[in-house]
């Protein structure tokens, strides 16, 4: 081998280590001439002069990419041990398998020559203290950076040609399968076809993703297996699949490329780490609609991602869900204007909650509501609207009030357009000026961005006016749905979520105003044709049952415990004012309620357990230790607390003991700073 002359006594007397490494598994699938040579670098060590004990052969890094350390342990112990000076030859089939990376690779040849070791490839070998050396090993590592970039932009124009043709042939998703001519046609086996052809079906009548993998809970779903195999193999549909199915564009029929991007990002580490960005269907590289046979229309598919968008609550949506409170996800506080949140004391009883403690801005008014208390106001007014003589008269407001909104956009349409027009006469008029004439050209310049800015306001003022239609629901469907509403409202087979999709076809929000001092509720409902109205409501106070208080009030007096009392009103079959049986916190919360403070159980001289230990400045386990060996008297009454005779006898015995002397030691040396 070129430069063994350069291999020395001192680097045999380390190890060597060769490394291995394939950027994909599908290299070491496919090329295994090439993993074969690499392997074969053992035997060319040992004849170097190495014991076949000191080599070391890395091949963890098999199918990982050199573009980074991430991931790629073997060559982080190739670092550390070139850095500990464990290491004298470094042997690898070409320089460029060290890393793509040119800071990396640079880092390794700095350590190199800092600990004397050496580099060997199909070259030969490289002694990174020799200038010459290790300036041709800098330059094969800048040409494999160069190599890696030319290679790839081929590739990738390569494919983006094929893609525009159509001709790319890409990962096709369960359901699909290339025929022998290369077509994509659908998968032969007709049980998947059926599957993905379900999973549409359950979406269209559930609406959400997690409905889909319900309607799939009692079947397997079909599943690609090993990716270079083409297996199909059945087993439980997760929803992370379900979403990927709903949101694919190929099952609408279109050819699309170009759906992922890949961005580099540093983590908080400093590791630079390569993430897969989902693009929008605007940014799409590529799309050839009726490409292929389709699952679904491609209206539909983009029907299916304005409902999935629907249901994203990260996003501000606000999607109907199961659960007895009707007013979920459109109910407002009125005090701070913040959305209220939904919790279950029970499975029953909803209370809406204001969320502004989140985000600091909770006020006085902010406070819970019963769902019982305002779902009912809001219920009745819904059914007496939505009947046919409602509806006709509220379409033909509606028809009014859409006029005058159409009206008045026209007004600011035509406000765009004249600026439109203006800002062009500017800019025609700059254009015809000599460029010479600086003075001239620079006053027209200024008017004509002015103009511009004219045109930007103007515009924000159009979007501005547009976003505040209100959206007015189809004529057609609300005369169907007020033909038999009360009816279908009541049915049993009407679920929660169904019922909250049919109310927010009328009402945009409902807003829950609360009196801080007293029990009055207004609460206000804005319907989506513009009107708003308001009805007031009074909180009703639940009350304990006059029995259990007096039971309360006299059990306490006896000296009894909470833990009985409950105990006791539990055995009568008492209950709380929420109807739930009583635990000690009940019981504790009447008894603070009604002024029966808990009666002190200590006598004169006697001490608690804290009060014995802040005494001695100890700590209370040791009061609890003492109490449980009986050094310590006490007595224990009906209520559970221990009551410690405290005399000046047991305080000076007490303080003999070891535990309170090494105690007043430590504090005797904090207190003089060590020195006594």
């Amino acid at each position: 081998m070129n430069g063994a002359h350069k291999i020395s006594q001192r680097h045999r007397d380390r190890l060597v280590l060769v490394y291995l490494r394939q950027s994909t598994m599908a290299q070491v699938r496919d090329h295994t001439e090439s993993t074969m040579r690499q392997y074969a670098l053992a035997d060319a060590a040992v004849t170097l002069g190495w014991d076949r004990s000191q080599v070391a052969v890395l091949d963890g890094d098999l199918g990982r990419s050199g573009r980074s350390t991430h991931g790629r342990r073997d060559f982080q112990e190739v670092m550390a041990k070139v850095c500990a000076g464990e290491a004298g030859l470094v042997f690898v089939l070409e320089a460029s398998r060290l890393s793509r990376n040119s800071a990396d690779f640079q880092r390794l040849l700095e350590f190199c020559q800092v600990t004397d070791t050496l580099i060997a490839d199909a070259d030969g070998v490289y002694d990174l203290r020799d200038f010459n050396d290790q300036l041709l090993l800098g330059f094969k590592g800048t040409m494999s950076a160069v190599e890696l970039h030319i290679l790839a932009q081929r590739m990738q124009e390569a494919k983006k040609a094929a893609a525009r043709r159509g001709e790319l042939r890409l990962s096709l998703p369960i359901g699909y399968v290339y025929d022998l001519d290369g077509h994509v046609v659908f998968d032969p086996d007709q049980e998947v076809q059926a599957a993905v052809a379900d999973v549409f079906r359950a979406f269209e009548a559930t609406g959400t993703c997690n409905g889909v993998v319900k309607a799939f809970k009692d079947r397997k779903f079909p599943t690609h297996g090993q990716s270079w195999t083409g297996d199909v193999t059945w087993m439980r549909l997760r929803q992370s699949q379900a979403r990927a199915i709903l949101r694919n564009p190929t099952y609408a029929g279109a050819y699309v490329s170009g759906r992922y991007k890949s961005e580099r990002t540093i983590d908080a580490d400093g590791t630079i780490s390569t993430r897969t960005v989902e693009l929008s269907a605007d940014q799409w590289e590529v799309v050839i609609y009726d490409h292929h046979p389709s699952y679904i229309s491609w209206d539909t598919f983009n029907a299916n991602q304005r409902q999935s968008a629907a249901n994203r609550p990260q996003r501000g949506a606000r999607p109907p869900r199961e659960g007895l409170a009707l007013l979920q996800g459109v109910v407002l506080c009125g005090h701070c204007g913040t959305g209220m949140g939904v919790y279950y004391s029970s499975a029953d009883t909803a209370h809406y909650r204001c969320r502004s403690h989140l985000d600091q801005t909770h006020t006085k008014g902010c406070r819970s509501v019963s769902a019982a208390l305002v779902d009912p106001i809001v219920e009745r007014r819904l059914l007496e609207i939505v009947t046919p003589d409602q509806i006709a008269l509220a379409m033909a407001a509606a028809e009014e009030l859409h006029q005058r909104e159409t009206r008045a956009l026209r007004a600011f349409e035509l406000r765009v357009e004249r600026a439109r027009y203006e800002a062009a006469r500017a800019e025609r008029a700059f254009n015809l000026c000599e460029p010479e004439n600086r003075l001239v050209a620079r006053s027209l310049e200024q008017r004509w961005e002015a103009k511009l800015v004219v045109v930007a306001e103007a515009e924000a003022a159009l979007e501005a006016q547009s976003a505040q239609r209100p959206p007015l629901p189809d004529n057609s469907d609300l005369e169907a749905l007020a033909a038999d509403l009360r009816r279908l409202w009541n049915e049993p087979t009407t679920s929660p979520r169904d019922r909250k999709r049919i109310l927010r076809t009328l009402i945009n929000d409902v807003t829950l105003t609360s009196d801080p001092s007293g029990d009055e509720i207004r609460v206000g409902i804005r319907w989506r044709a513009g009107s708003h109205e308001e009805h007031p409501a009074t909180r009703t106070r639940m009350l304990t049952d006059p029995d259990a208080i007096e039971l309360i009030r006299r059990r306490k007096n006896e000296g009894m415990r909470d833990s009985d009392i409950a105990a006791e009103l539990r055995a009568l079959g008492l209950h709380t004012a929420r109807g739930h049986e009583f635990g000690i916190r009940d019981v504790r919360n009447v008894r603070t309620s009604i002024g029966l403070s808990r009666p002190s159980p200590l006598e004169p001289g006697e001490l608690t357990v804290r009060q014995v230990a802040e005494r001695l400045g100890i700590a209370t386990q040791t009061v609890y230790y003492w109490l449980r060996i009986g050094v310590l008297p006490y007595r224990q009454p009906a209520t559970g607390a221990i009551c410690i005779p405290f005399t000046a006898d047991i305080e000076v015995a007490l303080r003999a003991r070891p535990a309170v002397a090494r105690f007043t030691a430590r504090t005797q040396l904090a207190t003089t700073g060590g020195a006594l």
